[in-house]
């Protein structure tokens, strides 16, 4: 296949890249600059524009790129820099494909289970409406926007990714130095559910996405959610550090803004009904064994 790929320098981004040229396909990174490699092609969401040779040769486009949601604390400028990356680079994205002759078969285009909101103890799945608060509405415009290729009949499918377990970066990633200080432990009561995926089901995921014909939301996520103790316990005793310290929820508010009560102290308990019906299997489907295979 050929594959086209935005945001292919994050984490997920350059993981499923690896992957792909692993098994011999071709792949085109879109890139904001002035392409310097063979491999790259010109985008430009704020003017319009996005190079037509790298849509109209694809089999395939894949389109994870976005502000970084917890990066920054959440300024009002720093949600409208979120929102304006997926949105208009997404509709940028979608309108350049719809254009194109010919068309890429399908369109796997990032999301996220912010989507569901806070959901207590209550599991959800895809069939599951939108919850409230500023990522519940991004993710619904951010999936609005791709309705230009849908419409010009290509396969759009939306990734509804958790929190991703990976060693090179993520939460994991981030809060890797505080545990083997032994100074990890839970956020906030620590009782919040927290719906997360191995790195490498990331990526399987998105490819068995680009191959099957599912289209619409499809969860991201582990089938056996976990709550934040039970996830800081698990990665203490991969890294077999103590992980009995908290963080208050005053302190994470103090530190990140509103994203403490969309993010780290959020409870969401999503489940993969979509990908487990369509035949996917999860390499990890327990958080003990998923944090200990990417450390």
């Amino acid at each position: 296949m050929r594959v086209t790929v935005t945001g292919s320098s994050g984490l997920i981004g350059s993981a499923l890249v690896q992957s792909l040229r692993g098994d011999g396909h071709d792949v085109v990174r879109l890139v904001r600059r002035e392409p310097s490699r063979p491999d790259e092609a010109r985008w430009s969401p704020a003017d319009g524009c996005v190079d037509k040779e790298s849509l109209e040769r694809a089999d395939a486009v894949v389109h994870l790129a976005g502000a970084g949601v917890g990066d920054r604390p959440w300024t009002k400028a720093y949600k409208q820099k979120i929102r304006d990356s997926r949105l208009v680079g997404t509709r940028t994205l979608a309108e350049a494909i719809a254009a194109a002759s010919p068309r890429p078969r399908v369109l796997v285009c990032g999301s996220a289970i912010g989507y569901y909101g806070d959901t207590g103890d209550r599991e959800v799945d895809e069939d599951s409406p939108a919850g409230e608060g500023f990522l519940a509405g991004l993710v619904r415009d951010w999936e609005a926007a791709a309705a230009p290729a849908r419409e010009a009949g290509v396969r759009v499918v939306h990734p509804r990714t958790g929190v991703v377990l990976a060693r090179e970066g993520g939460v994991l990633g981030r809060t890797l130095p505080l545990f083997r200080f032994g100074v990890g432990g839970d956020l906030g009561d620590g009782r919040q559910w927290t719906s997360w995926i191995s790195l490498p089901d990331e990526v399987a995921a998105l490819r068995f996405l680009i191959d099957t014909e599912i289209a619409g939301p499809v969860n991201l996520t582990a089938p056996n959610p976990v709550t934040n103790d039970a996830y800081t316990k698990a990665v203490g005793r991969a890294l077999h550090r103590p992980a009995r310290l908290s963080v208050p929820k005053f302190a994470l508010r103090a530190a990140l803004g509103g994203f403490a009560d969309e993010g780290p102290l959020v409870s969401q308990r999503v489940l993969p009904r979509r990908l487990l019906d369509a035949g996917f299997r999860f390499a990890h489907e327990d958080v003990g064994s998923a944090v200990a295979a990417v450390l």
